[in-house]
């Protein structure tokens, strides 16, 4: 027998809609919540990913919100607010930097074909960095930055200040270190600060890139680490994913539905292809004209 609570708190959720998301969702809890909604023919919406948010730019509406107060670590996702601070700085894009030993991640050894040594335009790491999140180019901008690293993260604090990201932090411009984190809520400024930005416009959604790297006798090939851009059914305008085990995947994207323009943010999603899933039925819901009608909010647990 279910316990009154649960069913008080399901119909809740039920009953809520847009105009009440700014109350349900006015606390920053440390817990995800796995509450779901179906997507039945109502309007209801089902996510997989532990938070998400879905956000109407055109009527400046939220569409859909899960968990979307919960602060979390956003691995790769961070190299969006790396993207913005290099640009904001003015530096020679065609300024060359050559790939250091400090640049090699050694807390999660994750691969790279950016090898020590290796040297290339500013542009191109930026490039890299965004399409294919190569972390060896993120570190390398970062350490680039005039005061280097120390001061690049200080910069990257104080755009997500200048942002209204109250609750978001940044220790380094990978995303690798857990202690980046953020919330759905606050991603979506980051997404739509990031959009003005022409050059991350436009690296984030190519879907492939051929590098000369000097040593090398035939040029590299780096992919976009979001297959959806190389799917012609999607008009995506931005696009970043994101993985380390304490993230798990994520995506925060602008896209173009049913001639609206629309922010997804997908995060801490459970297995290869879920973020993607879900990234797929928040078109076809949005599509249907379902996602004008009525918002998820979140459903908070007894005791949280």
């Amino acid at each position: 027998m279910r316990k009154p609570w649960v069913l008080a708190a399901a119909m809740l959720a039920m009953s809520m809609t847009v105009t009440d998301y700014g109350h349900a969702a006015s606390s920053h809890q440390g817990k995800k919540h796995r509450a779901q909604a179906r997507d039945n023919g109502t309007g209801l919406l089902t996510v997989s990913s532990s938070a998400a948010m879905v956000f109407d730019e055109q009527d400046e509406k939220l569409l859909y919100a899960k968990n979307s107060t919960v602060t979390a670590p956003i691995a790769s996702i961070t190299k969006l607010m790396t993207a913005m601070v290099v640009l904001d700085a003015r530096l020679p894009m065609e300024e060359k930097i050559v790939i250091d030993y400090s640049d090699v991640d050694t807390l999660r050894n994750s691969s790279s074909r950016l090898a020590v040594g290796t040297e290339l335009s500013r542009g191109e790491l930026l490039r890299l960095a965004l399409m294919s999140s190569e972390n060896r180019a993120a570190a390398a901008l970062a350490r680039a930055y005039p005061g280097s690293t120390p001061a690049f993260v200080a910069a990257m604090n104080a755009k997500a200040a200048a942002l209204g990201m109250k609750h978001s932090r940044f220790v380094d411009s990978t995303g690798l270190h857990s202690e980046n984190v953020s919330t759905a809520e606050e991603l979506v400024k980051m997404v739509k600060a990031s959009y003005t930005y022409g050059v991350i416009r436009e690296y984030t959604t190519t879907a492939s890139h051929d590098v000369d790297i000097p040593g090398r006798r035939h040029s590299v090939e780096f992919r976009n680490t979001n297959a959806l851009v190389r799917n012609k059914q999607w008009d995506i305008g931005l696009s970043k994913t994101g993985f380390i085990n304490e993230a798990g995947r994520c995506l925060v994207m602008q896209v173009q539905i049913a001639s609206r323009s629309v922010i997804i943010v997908l995060l801490d999603s459970f297995g290869k292809y879920t973020r993607i899933s879900d990234a797929n039925r928040i078109k076809k819901w949005v599509e249907n004209g379902r996602g004008r009608r009525v918002a998820q909010a979140e459903i908070p647990r007894r005791g949280v």
